[in-house]
């Protein structure tokens, strides 16, 4: 299929893999961009030298497009900017931060542009920046998410009714279905993340990837607002964040108890007890962990499925 995204990205398939921390690796990113999607490697919890064997990597396994996610909050975010012009990545999502500050650098390199936006003020100051187009992320999502607890439901239409560049949705799509009722809410693709994790390339914990699979609805919880806000799921960590809540926790406290390497300790090196569990409420509809060209080709079947079903509805 073709619409502006797909020629943006010179992609098949309207689907995009998120860039996740400690999941979304050269393996899982070049597995995506030869299933057809735009598969993208998180930088967000990478050293710069592993960013650049990762994306030296990624290339040799694949001749498709691909990106690199830059969290803005990165602290040598100035070094993997370098790395990724450097080694000639063509495409790039910010994140968690101002656009303005490398939009601009990163289209004069002749890199295209995508920011992750979880409001209409953010998409509208994104697009003012320059960028190419904008991820509108719901508050279904895993990982850090918007204040505002805005719903894809809600954002996705309001996005699309302010701005004039592609839009992507994400949060809470990890179906064929959803994919579907996103692009009618005015998406020009999706981008899915947890979805993606429960692959075998992704390179989270195994013992996370179960957990993930095993998640029911509810499992999930988004805390920690005044840090930032983050949606994981419920084990003793997340126990103890609401015991914080409980004894009337200052900020200060709770960065604390937070502590550092909290995510790699759950989703890299599979502590389900100690370790922050970054997932989104989809989890409660992902039931096994299989390659990630089966996920695209069963997204895409189901998607042609949702709209068969679609045109039987219009006979009322």
């Amino acid at each position: 299929m073709s619409n502006r995204i797909t020629e943006l990205f010179s992609i098949e398939y309207p689907i995009i893999q998120a860039g996740m921390i400690w999941a979304s690796g050269w393996h899982l990113a070049s597995a995506v961009s030869n299933a057809g999607g735009l598969g993208i490697i998180g930088a967000g919890s990478m050293y710069p030298d592993v960013l650049r064997e990762h994306i030296q990597k990624c290339k040799l396994a694949t001749d498709k497009p691909f990106a690199v996610n830059v969290p803005m909050l990165y602290p040598d975010i100035e070094k993997l900017i370098d790395i990724i012009v450097n080694q000639g990545v063509k495409i790039v999502f910010t994140s968690a931060g101002n656009p303005k500050t490398w939009t601009s650098y990163l289209k004069e390199n002749g890199i295209i542009v995508v920011h992750v936006v979880s409001s209409v003020a953010f998409a509208l100051k994104a697009e003012a920046a320059g960028v190419d187009a904008v991820v509108a992320e719901g508050f279904e999502a895993g990982g850090h998410n918007g204040r505002d607890e805005t719903t894809s439901l809600v954002l996705i239409p309001s996005v699309k009714e302010h701005i004039k560049i592609p839009l992507i949705a994400a949060g809470g799509i990890g179906t064929g279905e959803a994919m579907l009722a996103a692009m009618v809410l005015g998406a020009d693709a999706v981008q899915i993340g947890s979805r993606f994790v429960a692959s075998t390339e992704a390179s989270s914990h195994a013992l996370f990837k179960t957990k993930v699979v095993e998640a029911k609805e509810g499992d999930t919880q988004l805390t920690l607002k005044e840090l930032a806000p983050v949606r994981l799921l419920k084990n003793k960590f997340y126990e103890d964040v609401q015991n914080g809540y409980a004894n009337r926790y200052s900020p200060e406290q709770l960065k604390q108890l937070l502590g550092r390497a909290r995510a790699k300790k759950g989703m890299f090196e599979g502590d389900m007890e100690e370790g922050e569990l970054e997932i989104g409420q989809v989890s409660a509809l992902i039931h096994d962990i299989k390659p990630a060209v089966s996920i695209i080709q069963e997204l895409m079947a189901d998607f042609k499925k949702a709209i068969a079903g679609i045109e039987d509805l219009g006979r009322f």
